[in-house]
Order: C-alpha cells, then sequence, then structure tokens
C-alpha cells in the first residue's frame, strides 16, 4: 500500500514560520537540502514492506572484505603488501576497521591471504586463477564451484596494432592537435603525488594520445576498478540483447518472482539498469542511511560470502519501478543475475562468455572478473582492469556500440546509456543514465554535459565524450582518492581547451 505523506517536521516549521512572521514583512523561504527532499520525495511513493538486515558480525564482513581486498592486491596487481593494506580498496573495509584486526598473513605457499578478527575467527581469501580471488564462508575452507581457466584466443599484444594490440609504433601523433598541450593534460593527472593515480591514458578518435603510469605500472597491469564493472555488467546485459535473449523492456525474468503477481512482476530490465528497481536494499549513499540498522545490504553481496544473487532477488520491494532513482548494488547484482541465466540459455559457459564474446572481440587481454563462493560474477565493483582496456570499453560506446564492423551491442543501447534515467531527474538528480553509466547533467565535471562515464569508487574513470571523440581513463590507488580528483578535473579542464570539438 502507497503511503502518500509528507514530512511532519518540515510542515511544522513551515506552519510556525508562518504565523511568528510579521505581516508586513516579507514571507521566509525555508531551504530544504537534496538530502531531506529525497527523503520527503521517497517517503511518498514508500510500499509498507519489512526489512531484514544481513545477519552476521559487521567486522567479520569487513575484514572478509579487507581479506579479498588483499588478496587481489598482491595476486593480480603484484602491489606490495604493507602499501595495499595502506592505500588500496577502502570501501569493503575502511580503514577504521582494519586497525581493529590483525595484520594480513600472505600466504604465499596456498596464494591465499589470511586475517584474524580479536575473537580468533579467521577470514580469508584465495586466489583461484582467471577468477581472480575469492573470499571463503565463513568457517568454510572451500568454495561451492570448480574455478574455470579461460583461455583468449588473441594472439600476442606486442605484435598487434592498437586497438586489438598494444603495438602503437605505427600511429604518429595527430597533426591537427599540439602534442605539449596534451602531455601538459597529461602530467597534470599526475601533480600531486599525494594523489596515487596509477595510470591514465587518453584516445582521440580512437587513437591513444596521451598516456602515463604511476610506479611499478604498467600498460598490462590489472588494477582495481571498483563499480566500472557496474557498466561492464550493462554492456554483458547488452550482448545478450543483441543475440535476443532479451528485450530491454521487457520485465524482468528473475525466477524468485516468476510466481509472484505484485509489483515486482512490473520491474523492467531497463528499469533495473537505470538503477531505478525500487527493491529494498540498504546502502550507505542512501540520504537516509542509518549505520544503526545494521550492516548494510550494499556491502554484504561483497562480503557475506553467500549466493550474491539469491540475496538480491528475495529482497522486497520499497517503491514501484521506474519511480525512486538510487544508488544500489541490488540491481547490477539482479542484472548480472540475469545474465548468467541468459548465457546458460545459450548453452554457453558462463565464466568464458565475457572473454568469448567481448574482451576477445576488442583485443581486452587482461580482465580478471571476480566471483562470490559460489561462481557468481560480482561485477557490481569486484574487477580489475588495466587502462587500455577500459579505453578499448570506452571505445566501442563512442562507436556506438560497433567494433571492427560488427555491431555489437543493440541499435539504441548506447543512445539508452547516455540519456539521463527519469527516476533520478524526478528527484533533482540528472546525473544517472542507462545500463549502469554516469552522466554529467549537472556539469559537475569540467567537459560537456552531454558525457557520459563509467565511475569506481577511490576516483576510478572512464569518460566518453562524444562532441570531442574523445575516451580518457584514470584509475589510482584508492587512498589518494580526493587528491587524485582534483588533478583529473585539472587534466579534464585542459584536454577540452586542447581538443577541437566535432
Amino acid at each position: 500500500m502507497l503511503r502518500n505523506c509528507f514530512n511532519t517536521t518540515l510542515l511544522f516549521l513551515l506552519v510556525l514560520i508562518s504565523c511568528s512572521t510579521p505581516p508586513k514583512k516579507a514571507a521566509v523561504t525555508v531551504e530544504v537540502s537534496l538530502k531531506d527532499r529525497l527523503k520527503i520525495r521517497a517517503d511518498s511513493f514508500e510500499i509498507d514492506t519489512d526489512y531484514v538486515a544481513p545477519p552476521g558480525d559487521a567486522l567479520a564482513h569487513h575484514t572478509a572484505g579487507f581479506a579479498k581486498i588483499m588478496c587481489s592486491a598482491v595476486y593480480i596487481t603484484g602491489l606490495d603488501p604493507d602499501f595495499a593494506a595502506e592505500s588500496v580498496g577502502y570501501f569493503a573495509s575502511p580503514y577504521e576497521h582494519r586497525s581493529k584486526v590483525g595484520k594480513p598473513i600472505i600466504d604465499r605457499d596456498n596464494k591465499a591471504v589470511h586475517i584474524d578478527l580479536p575473537d580468533g575467527t579467521r577470514r580469508t581469501a584465495i586466489y583461484t586463477g582467471d577468477q581472480g580471488c575469492v573470499c571463503l564462508p565463513l568457517n568454510s575452507n572451500k568454495l561451492n564451484f570448480d574455478p574455470k581457466t579461460i583461455t583468449s584466443k588473441l594472439p600476442g599484444g606486442n605484435s598487434t596494432p592498437w586497438p586489438m594490440g598494444d603495438n602503437t609504433s605505427n600511429q604518429p601523433f595527430p597533426s591537427a592537435l599540439d602534442k605539449a598541450q596534451i602531455q601538459a593534460a597529461v602530467d597534470a593527472a599526475f601533480s600531486n603525488p599525494e594523489g596515487l593515480t596509477a595510470g591514465f591514458i587518453v584516445t582521440w578518435k580512437g587513437q591513444i594520445i596521451g598516456e602515463r603510469y604511476g610506479d611499478g605500472i604498467d600498460q598490462n597491469t590489472p588494477l582495481e576498478s571498483w563499480s566500472m564493472g557496474k557498466s561492464l555488467t550493462g554492456t554483458l546485459m547488452a550482448l545478450l540483447i543483441q543475440k535476443g535473449v532479451y528485450e530491454l523492456w521487457q520485465p524482468a525474468p528473475v525466477p524468485e518472482w516468476a510466481d509472484k503477481q505484485d509489483i515486482q512482476s512490473q520491474i523492467r530490465i531497463g528499469d533495473i539498469m537505470r538503477m531505478s528497481s525500487g527493491i529494498r536494499f540498504r546502502a550507505p549513499q542512501d540520504p537516509d542511511f542509518d549505520p544503526a540498522l545494521g550492516y548494510p545490504d550494499h556491502l554484504y553481496v561483497y562480503t557475506g560470502g553467500v549466493n550474491s544473487f539469491e540475496w538480491a532477488a528475495t529482497r522486497p520491494q520499497q517503491w514501484p519501478p521506474n519511480t525512486i532513482g538510487r544508488y544500489r548494488n541490488s540491481d547490477p547484482v539482479l542484472t548480472n543475475y540475469l545474465v548468467r541465466l541468459g548465457v546458460e540459455s545459450l548453452g554457453e559457459n558462463y565464466h568464458d562468455f565475457p572473454t568469448k564474446y567481448l574482451f576477445d572481440k576488442l583485443g581486452m587481454r587482461n580482465m580478471v572478473l571476480e566471483t562470490d563462493p559460489y561462481g557468481n560474477f560480482l561485477l557490481q565493483g569486484y574487477e580489475y582492469g588495466t587502462v587500455r582496456d577500459w579505453a578499448r570499453l570506452g571505445n566501442l560506446y563512442l562507436q556506438d556500440g560497433v567494433w571492427n564492423g560488427e555491431r555489437l551491442l543493440p541499435e539504441g543501447y548506447v543512445d539508452y546509456a547516455s540519456t539521463l534515467a527519469p527516476a533520478w531527474v524526478a528527484d533533482g538528480r540528472p546525473v544517472y543514465g542507462g545500463g549502469f553509466f554516469w552522466i554529467n547533467g549537472d556539469g559537475n565535471e569540467p567537459i560537456p554535459k552531454s558525457a557520459y562515464y563509467m565511475a569506481g569508487a577511490g576516483n576510478q574513470k572512464t569518460f566518453v565524450i562524444p562532441t570531442h571523440d574523445l575516451v580518457v581513463v584514470r584509475l589510482g590507488h584508492y587512498k589518494g582518492s580526493s587528491p587524485g580528483n582534483v588533478d583529473l578535473r585539472k587534466a579534464l579542464k585542459l584536454l577540452i581547451e586542447a581538443i577541437p570539438e566535432g
């Protein structure tokens, strides 16, 4: 039942001000913050369903996240463990929680990381190979799936010209551009060492025109990319739509919703990929988030050691679909669930599908997609990629989903991804689009408002700027997020000044 209500506290303030204002003076305007407006509007659409918080101890969950982050940093990126513990991946394990547990034990013989809690509980993450690092469930020493070795059919990257490979010797710098200006923009992205920028690349009309890396990092280093994986999730769904497995605006065929005659049967795939499903799924980004209500679902699907697809699919509805926009991991997890079902309906191998139908098509050789203990891709944020590989994916979108003459994404999908989501606009936040892409609709970034981008925690960004034929990628270590963002904005401003429009 919808509760059409308004905030009684705000109403009381309005009445109080009205009654206390002298009749001959101008009326007083009450300023309501965006946070309060979001809560008031959401309350007016609220569905009366119960919320059940994720079970388990919060510190044990955070520590599971810490173990996984350390495992990936050491065995995938190749970082020094002490540097990783101080600098990488605070999202699933904030620094204040790391200080409450033992020092990570790097078990190189078994390619694992162990971390002990004060009560003696141990959380362990293991390196599986092509499925990256996976945290074992609490009190378990095994996974619930058999990791698969992924075999790429791509030839060697060093001998293959860009973009299908990494050889750029046959691509002289474009005469239409000023090389010194471009280099100044690239260097600006590294101007503050505290920004911990790890890699930065600029492509113009598909050609690399600027590139630089931090210490110990090169073009083949997979780096934490976090929620840029959400846009990759949308891309995998788009591949299946192009293959005829799904339609963008069909009701989402989530098995747990199949026998229901309620509002969840009305949720469309396109709503989910606009972060507008309306699923009750608490996230720290919620304007009314209250830590006292328990560990958030948004993190639990990373750290809980559970079947993440099942958890997301069994949460109740909070609002009607396509009504309220909220940044919650329920939606990319549900999309990944549908991707698995769709891939398996084709008789294809789930873990091999991204490489076979996307990465090998684009020349992406170094992506590592991680899973939960049940083998479900956690591409809401557990994936590692190189700067060049993210640039390739960005250029697929710049080219309207066509690569080497083959249409990979459906016609109109890039328009969907780069168009503002109605529920977010109604909330007064013109910043989110379709396919799990952000949009510069509020002009916050120093680039055109039509630009759209993949974004991940720690200031991981892949910008697609159609007006200037640009794709710009910045990856960095989490601790440097704030100063790194200052440098990124400087670099973007210089690029827009240096590159002609059109």
